[in-house]
Formats: structure tokens, C-alpha cells, sequence
């Protein structure tokens, strides 16, 4: 079977632009004539280049094109900044998103005008870039934050512009924050984060930016908060030095990898092929309806966020939307997979498009057999430890006294530099040493490295003595 591909809004042979809608053709030619066409999906990509092309970006769209029934496409960084949008190509199913200098309004319009399915919602993406309302949604949907007030001194209420500064706190429109705290501008594309500690720990503060190099933080001296600038100041958050990325693709799809803090020391682990070191982590029933919340509140298909845990709690301290995994061929799969099924979902009855439900991921595994439909075992998962053994009971102590030293030369301890004392007779000289030193130790007569030594012959003498 031959393909042809021809998008909407293109030229027939007379020239004249083209009314057939968005869809790419699969069909037969001359030579099956009496097949009719199937139409294809135009999945369309619409974001500046760096992303557009990236590796993650492109490992995926490979994926999606192994759909028989979804081609895809990417606009032109040239034409989204320069063309207007009824000259940008036209497609079925748009994925956009927003980053530095990515004109969000023209991606809009162009919605408006053409009416494309929508994977990650624009409008939402304004709010993305205003940490102020980033933390406004998640507290309304329920979705635990640190502590935090906003000082916000572009505001005409002086109540939301009140700022009070000592040595090892500051104070927020009468929220008191104790040090260390964090510090961040309300634009979620400032990324110059400060986290200022007490003096008790030395002062100063550790400088966050993006990563430049090996480094994604300095420590400075300065104690003292921003004077200029509209900041949100929060609690800090004691974790284990790591933190948390997580990446949705839909509501019920979450992958989570753990990175070294930037608070840490500001060097970054590296790999030997210079990507940043990530560790897999398992996200817990409570962290997977926190992803879920996430991606639908913002509504964002593909969304990144970042977790803390701490005090046996999990905190939201940042929303990225959309986020690719930089290095991972299963949740590359998996990505393509549900957008791919996503996509037809919505779009192939539309277009009668024969594309029947696959299985999802948590479908049971039914199979047809000779005694009719049965699930079918995939595979059994166990953790076997022999158990022929009793375990040891180690004590280590360590000896000075000459009488140990003596009782060491008299089994030729010297000679082979090691002794095994296993008989009855030899432990009972053992324990005997140990009462009569006790014993001196109650007399006080012992020696003062011996009288330290107390609680552990105490305990040789109990061990000895069952």
C-alpha cells in the first residue's frame, strides 16, 4: 500500500488552496481503487527550538509516528516568531507550550482561529509563570505547600508590602519566618532562589540559579533580604539532601526521579556522559494523588513538579508544566503510548478513523485458552533468603588491660597475630578476667581506662554468663 500525505489548507492541481480538513491521507492509489482512504491525525509540535528539538522531544515523536493513524509535524521556530498565525501550518492536535521567548499569545490565537485538540492548555500556562498563583491554585486544591506569605511591593495595599527584618528572622505582612528560610521571586522565571541561615550555623546565604556548568548554587556572606523585587518567603524544608522531580503524562501517569538539593554544596553530579545523576524513586499513594491533582488543576497533560519530603510529609514547593524526562526509553514509551492513545481517543471517531481501545496498563491480562478466557500469569516476583543458619551475635570490645594481653601470648596469639579462644575452659579465663576486673572497678581500685571500660565488661560478663 502506498501512503500520501496531503494537509489541510494545501494546493490542488489547479493551484487553488484546498477545503479538505486537517488529517493526512493513508490510502491506496491507482492501483486499489476501490479502497477508500483512511485519514491520518496531524499532531503538531508549537515551541521554540531548543525544546522542539530536543532529545526527549524527538525520542517521543519517533514513538508517536510508529501510530499507523497519527503523523506529526513541527512548526518552524522562524515561522511562529515572524509569520502571523493563519499562515501557520495546519494540524488536528496541537502539543504547546511556553518558555523564554515563546510568544503564548499567537499560540492562542491560533487556537481560537483553527480549534485543534489541545494537550497541555494555554491559558493555564500564564498562571505557570506567577509563583503567586501557582501557590493560590494548589492551596485551593488542597495540596500541601511550606509555610509562606508573599511580600508583594508592586501591590497599592501597604498590608501586603510589610516587611520587618532582625538578625535571624524576618517578618511578612506579621508572618514571621526564623531562619533559615527561603526566598523566591514571583516570577517563575527568575530562578535566583536564596535560602538564608542563622548565624548560629554562620550566616550568610546559599545563591540558587539555574544551572550553569557544574554549579547551580554559590554560598554567599550576605545575610541580609532583597530590598527591591516582589519575593514569596517560606518555610525551609529539612530533606535528605535530595529533591524530587516528578513528570505526568495525564492524571494517572507519574514518573519520579530524585536529584542532589541545589541547596547542598551548588556542584552538580555528573555522570560520564555529563548528564545530571538521577536516582529512581517510588512515589507513595498519597504523592501519586498529589500528581494527579497537579495535572489536572493546572491542565497540563505533561507536567513537571517538585517535591519535598520532609517531616514525614510531602510538599509542592514548584509547578514547571510541561517536562520531559531527560533520559529514561521506558517513560519515553510510555509517553508516547498514552498521548498516542490519547489522541485517537478524542480524535479518531470524529474522523472514523478505525482505531479500536488497546489495552491500557492496568487492563487484566486476559487470554483466550482451550477451556475458554483465563487471565494469564505473567510472572511471580519473590525475594528467597536461606534460612540454615543462626544468625551471629557479635560483640566487639576493645581490650588494653594486661591480663588480656597475657591471656593472648599464652595461646600463641603472638605467633600467628590472631587468637580463638572456643572452648569452655578458655571462655571461663575470659570471664574470670572480666569479674576481677568489675571487681577492682567496685573496690576502686582499677585504673581510670578500666573504669571505662565498665559497661562493656559488663556486658562480656552477661554474654559469658548464659
Amino acid at each position: 500500500m502506498l501512503k500520501k500525505s496531503l494537509s489541510r489548507g494545501g494546493r490542488n492541481d489547479a493551484g487553488e488552496a484546498s477545503s479538505s480538513d486537517g488529517c493526512g491521507w493513508l490510502g491506496n492509489m491507482e492501483d486499489e481503487p476501490d479502497i477508500p482512504p483512511v485519514k491520518q491525525v496531524v499532531v503538531a509540535i508549537c515551541a521554540m527550538e531548543k525544546k522542539s528539538g530536543s532529545k526527549p522531544m524527538k525520542e517521543i515523536l519517533t514513538r508517536l509516528e510508529e501510530f499507523e493513524f497519527i503523523r506529526t509535524v513541527i512548526f518552524p521556530e522562524e515561522v511562529i516568531l515572524k509569520e502571523p498565525v493563519e499562515k501557520w501550518p495546519l494540524c488536528d492536535c496541537l502539543i504547546s507550550f511556553h518558555s523564554k521567548g515563546f510568544p503564548l499569545e499567537k499560540a492562542q490565537a491560533y487556537t481560537d482561529l483553527r480549534k485543534p485538540y489541545i494537550i497541555n492548555d494555554l491559558d493555564m500556562q500564564y498562571d505557570l509563570q506567577d509563583r503567586r498563583v501557582v501557590y493560590s491554585t494548589l492551596q485551593r486544591e488542597g495540596i500541601e505547600l511550606p509555610r509562606f506569605a508573599i511580600l508583594d511591593r508592586d501591590s497599592k495595599d501597604p498590608s501586603k508590602r510589610e516587611l520587618i527584618e532582625g538578625e535571624d528572622h524576618v517578618e511578612v505582612n506579621g508572618v514571621i519566618f526564623n531562619k533559615p528560610f527561603v526566598e523566591k521571586p514571583v516570577s517563575a522565571e527568575d530562578h535566583n532562589i536564596y535560602i538564608y541561615y542563622p548565624t548560629s550555623a554562620g550566616g550568610g546565604s546559599q545563591r540558587l540559579f539555574r544551572k550553569i556548568g557544574s554549579r547551580s548554587s554559590v554560598y554567599s556572606p550576605e545575610s541580609r533580604v532583597r530590598k527591591t523585587g516582589s519575593f514569596i518567603y517560606e518555610d525551609f524544608m529539612p530533606t535528605d539532601g535530595t529533591d524530587v522531580k516528578v513528570y505526568t503524562v495525564g492524571p494517572d501517569y507519574a514518573h519520579a526521579e530524585a536529584r542532589k538539593s541545589p541547596a547542598l554544596d551548588g556542584k552538580v553530579e555528573r555522570d560520564s556522559e555529563g548528564k545530571e545523576v538521577r536516582y529512581p524513586v517510588i512515589l507513595s499513594n498519597a504523592e501519586k494523588l498529589i500528581a494527579r491533582k497537579v495535572c489536572i488543576a493546572f491542565k497540563q497533560t505533561v507536567c513537571g513538579f517538585d517535591l519535598l519530603r520532609a517531616n514525614g510529609k510531602s510538599y509542592v514547593c514548584d509547578v514547571n508544566g510541561f517536562s520531559f524526562v531527560k533520559n529514561s526509553s521506558k517513560y519515553y514509551d510510555d509517553c508516547a503510548k498514552i498521548l498516542g492513545n490519547m489522541i485517537l481517543r478524542e480524535l479518531a471517531p470524529t474522523f472514523h478513523i478505525p482505531w479500536a481501545i488497546p489495552f491500557q496498563l492496568d487492563d487484566p491480562p486476559i487470554v483466550p485458552t482451550t477451556f475458554g478466557k483465563m487471565m494469564e500469569l505473567r510472572c511471580v516476583v519473590a525475594v528467597i533468603r536461606h534460612g540454615d543458619r543462626t544468625p551471629k551475635q557479635k560483640m566487639k570490645m576493645e581490650v588494653r588491660h594486661p591480663k588480656f594481653f597475657a591471656l593472648f601470648a599464652k595461646y600463641d596469639g603472638y605467633k600467628d597475630g590472631h587468637v580463638k579462644l572456643k572452648k569452655p575452659k578458655q571462655l571461663q579465663e575470659v570471664l574470670d578476667i572480666a569479674r576481677g576486673l568489675l571487681a577492682e572497678i567496685e573496690q576502686k581500685r582499677a585504673d581510670p581506662e578500666t573504669e571505662e571500660k565498665k559497661g562493656k565488661l559488663e556486658q562480656l560478663k552477661s554474654v559469658l554468663e548464659m
